[in-house]
């Protein structure tokens, strides 16, 4: 395996842990990506009970099944935001599906189109969370502030050229919100939403 191929070392070491049982990791694990599961989980359901019971359901999957993660196959976050995204969908589907049966309004495809539109939003999420912190910088600047590249650079001293290529690469960035692979997973790694 060549270095870059490596996964990190702690994403080995919690997933052995997990693996042998121990509680303490999974006590790790929760504390350091509960938000990030419980703010994918309600960015797709929008309500906080549910993305409550997602939280639960995807700390559940992994302490059951720690060997479902295969760090050669990329980060940690990623397979746990994955997992995260497939079962908030698979959640918001049901409920509305239930919702649907129940009232007799709307179509499979309105659904289609919400859970569609609730995993474009989920993922435009990662990925700003997921950035780094210039990036994440510039853009909040040029979006919240409304701040162009020169008054970005000027704010972040750093050169025009600079802020227009940080602005550039966080919109390319973004822009991948609207691909049909869950948030965080490998290029190839699962189709539709």
């Amino acid at each position: 395996m060549a270095k870059k191929d490596v996964p990190p070392r702690w994403d080995r070491k919690m997933q052995q842990r997990l693996a042998r049982g121990e509680a303490a990791a999974l006590g790790e694990l929760y504390d350091r990506f509960a938000s990030l599961v419980h703010g994918l989980a309600h960015r797709v359901l929008g309500d906080e009970r549910a993305a409550d019971g997602v939280t639960r359901e995807v700390f559940v999957h992994v302490w059951e099944h720690p060997d479902a993660y295969d760090p050669r196959q990329g980060p940690l976050r990623s397979w746990v935001a994955t997992l995260t995204h497939r079962l908030a969908v698979q959640r918001l589907r049901a409920t509305e599906t239930a919702a649907l049966t129940r009232e007799g309004s709307g179509t499979a495809e309105e659904l289609e189109h919400r859970v569609r539109r609730a995993s474009v939003a989920a993922r435009a999420d990662y990925i700003v969370q997921s950035m780094p912190v210039p990036l994440r910088s510039a853009l909040e600047r040029a979006y919240f502030q409304r701040r162009d590249y020169r008054q970005t650079a000027t704010d972040l001293g750093i050169t025009e050229d600079e802020a227009r290529r940080r602005l550039r690469l966080g919109l390319q960035l973004l822009s991948t919100a609207h691909e049909t692979e869950p948030p965080g997973a490998p290029p190839g790694a699962g189709g539709a939403v």
